[in-house]
């Protein structure tokens, strides 16, 4: 794979996962002088160019001005009539007026599918059973805990970034935005500081955590006492997991990603064609 490709996935793999919509543009077809070679390559988003070019001047600006409107086109649509891709011909001297006089083809791709994001916070026994299960569905996964050697034994996924970190609480605020989030460490008093950091975010999508209706109980009275509001408390899932199967770890991870498919159908509402 030529280093030119891999720039172009790592680009885009680090915008899926952060949820950013984007449309690659692609260079095919030349003909006489353009200012690019066929195959050259660009990712644009609402903000702009973000990676490479298709030759700069009024052919880039034209290629920008045309992926913004996919963009625009995509936000509105309904998820079952997706935006297609498409390839516009441009004679650039009559149609962008530039002096080079030659052909080219512009080949439009939005990439604007929601990105499901799930922070995972301990890397444990049961953690060992969830993350596996997770990261087999269409999601990027991060797995946060201070012992290297339990974040050794999971496996290497692509969707999977793992983290050592000494600080976990510290650690909510360097995540992206909009995730679904599983406090599955030590115990309460690990869980609580890491829950704490989350709440203040006030954007989370899902809040899980592993425990008994007893610790349920305690860490929402200790949150209440330290101000924090009925609705968000509300937002938080303990114990985690649909109340099917028992208490061993492969069995519970399997409850944890059912409640987390489940909520995540319910918040995007999107449809699912069953085979």
């Amino acid at each position: 794979m030529s280093r030119f490709i891999r720039e172009y996935l790592a680009k885009a793999q680090e915008l899926s996962s952060q949820g950013v919509p984007f449309v690659t543009v692609t260079l095919i077809q030349p003909e006489g002088h353009v200012p690019q070679d066929i195959g050259a390559k660009a990712i644009i988003s609402t903000d702009g160019i973000i990676w490479g070019t298709v030759g700069g001047g009024r052919l880039e600006a034209q290629a920008i001005q045309h992926s913004k409107a996919m963009i625009e086109k995509a936000e509105l649509q309904d998820v079952k009539n997706p935006v297609e891709p498409e390839m516009v011909r441009y004679d650039l001297k009559k149609d962008l007026n530039m002096v080079c006089g030659g052909m080219a083809s512009l080949f439009y791709e939005l990439s604007s599918h929601r990105s499901w994001n799930i922070a995972v916070f301990g890397a444990g026994h049961v953690a060992q059973a969830v993350v596996p299960l997770i990261t087999s569905f269409e999601c990027n996964v991060w797995c946060i805990d201070p012992r290297e050697e339990w974040l050794a034994k999971l496996p290497s996924k692509h969707n999977l970034k793992k983290v050592c970190s000494e600080d976990l609480p510290g650690y909510v605020s360097k995540l992206p935005k909009d995730l679904f989030y599983l406090c599955i460490t030590q115990g309460h008093f690990t869980d609580l500081p890491i829950v704490r950091e989350i709440l203040k975010r006030q954007d989370a999508l899902f809040l899980g955590v592993i425990g008994s209706v007893q610790k349920a109980r305690t860490l929402k009275n200790t949150l209440r006492e330290e101000g924090f509001s009925q609705e968000e408390l509300n937002s938080i899932h303990c114990p985690v997991g649909l109340p099917i199967g028992t208490n061993a770890p492969g069995e519970i991870a399997v409850s944890i990603a059912s409640q987390l498919l489940q909520k995540r159908d319910e918040l995007w509402k999107e449809p699912t064609e069953k085979p």
